[in-house]
């Protein structure tokens, strides 16, 4: 299984797919499946049964995953689409944007 480029809590934008241009932070990364759920991308809407926590039921909009390879990093620097690279420091793995040069946190 390879590395992902994109973390958690990264803000990136859709190359891809009907929300192709939208920025969202990344909620969670699914690893095995190389899939991604970004905030406010890709919604459907899912039919619900009445509960405690929802005693009306009906329908809600929630995200669905995206395919990591449909996504790109926003550069830090510049708020475009860019690449990422990996440095080695010791240990620790830095990630570093192609476009600018900077250091993504």
């Amino acid at each position: 299984m390879s590395k992902l480029h994109i973390k958690k809590d990264d803000t990136v934008v859709v190359l891809a797919g009907g929300d192709k241009g939208k920025t969202g932070k990344v909620l969670k990364v699914l690893v095995e499946k190389n899939r991604a759920i970004v905030e406010g991308v890709n919604l459907v809407s899912k039919s619900t049964k009445p509960s405690a926590k929802n005693p009306q039921g009906g329908i809600i909009k929630q995200e669905a995953s995206i395919h990591i390879s449909n996504l790109s990093l926003i550069d830090p620097k510049s708020g475009k689409a860019t690449r990422v690279a990996i440095k080695h420091d010791g240990k620790n793995v830095i990630r570093i944007a192609k476009k600018s040069g900077e250091e993504i946190k």
